[in-house]
């Protein structure tokens, strides 16, 4: 009897992944809705929007972008968990970001490890701390110098926590008087740089190539292990003795929990196939500032394992108390 319901369960088994093989081919017969967790006009808005035109036409139907700026990431986060898990709704959101909301937020409306599945992580961003040409300053000790003879007068961006303790830890050591603001996407961190609302960023430099070429901004330093191939000028934090740390920020791909995993592994491969052509490689990632990832669902998991081991001492280091 034993012996009979194993095997039934073995055939329930291969029937499931068979009709889950099927759904895959078959997928998608209608728009798939992208749900991203920034502005329009920030890096991780315009990849998803050019990614979703070579889709189209892989797939025959559209990718419809679905901004939801705000929180911390928090609300993109929060309608990407509560999406049908049909494979019918895909999220581009920041995986560091949100792995560190939890040291920040008291109440949390999603857990990272279980209410998402992991999809692909797209790529890492080149992270540049810059200030507006109008600022008149070139390097940190200059940028103090303004700050603490305006007082009271300059703010900054940062969509990553890490980068937020050092600007934090950066103004503990030398007394800078410069306050943080919200961030709701790099397109918004733009534009405040140049009116001179938020005249200081640490953020993605794909978000500020045009303007550091035009001279409208000014990168003081780069957060990676070499300088970016774009502005070779533009020297790494170590470089300038400010920190041996390197953090990556990215953005990466998730669904839904729930969401079949033959869909998960087709959109992977279809977006990983897209990125592996060289031509959208160099123009839609390297000119951009991206260092292009891709992994497998599995590739990513593993990574966010070690991540989160990661985050967890330097929110210590930070001393993040959640609020």
């Amino acid at each position: 009897m034993r012996r009979s319901i194993n095997l039934t369960g073995v055939a329930f088994a291969l029937l499931l992944s068979a009709a889950s093989s099927a759904l895959a081919q078959d997928y998608p017969t209608r728009p798939v809705r992208a749900i991203v967790s920034t502005s329009p006009g920030g890096i991780s808005d315009i990849f998803t929007r050019v990614l979703g035109e070579e889709l189209n036409k892989r797939w025959g139907q559209p990718l419809v972008v679905e901004n939801r700026p705000g929180g911390a990431f928090n609300i993109g986060a929060r309608a990407c968990a509560d999406a049908t898990p049909d494979g019918y709704t895909i999220c581009v959101m920041p995986s560091d970001v949100l792995m560190y909301n939890r040291f920040l937020f008291k109440t949390m409306s999603y857990d990272l490890f279980k209410d998402f599945e992991p999809v692909t992580q797209l790529f890492f961003l080149y992270q540049v701390l810059a200030v507006s040409a109008n600022l008149n300053v070139s390097t940190l000790e200059q940028l103090a110098a303004l700050s603490k003879a305006k007082p009271g007068t300059l703010s900054y961006s940062a969509p990553a926590v890490p980068h937020q303790i050092f600007i934090e830890a950066w103004k503990d050591k030398t007394g800078a008087d410069i306050v943080r603001v919200p961030f709701r996407g790099g397109g918004e961190a733009v534009t405040g740089m140049l009116t001179g609302a938020t005249p200081v960023s640490f953020v993605g430099l794909g978000n500020l190539v045009a303007q550091l070429r035009a001279g409208t901004i000014k990168g003081i330093a780069i957060d990676a292990t070499k300088r970016s191939p774009l502005f070779l000028d533009i020297p790494t934090l170590k470089e300038i003795g400010a920190s041996d740390e390197v953090t990556q920020a990215d953005f990466s791909l998730w669904a839904p929990r729930g969401t079949p995993k033959a869909i998960i592994k087709k959109v992977r491969d279809d977006v990983a196939q897209i990125a592996a052509d060289p031509a959208f490689r160099d123009k839609f990632l390297i000119q951009r500032g991206l260092e292009p990832v891709f992994s497998t669902p599995e590739e990513f998991s593993a990574y966010l394992q070690r991540a989160h081991i990661v985050a967890e001492a330097t929110a210590k280091r930070g001393n993040l108390t959640p609020q």
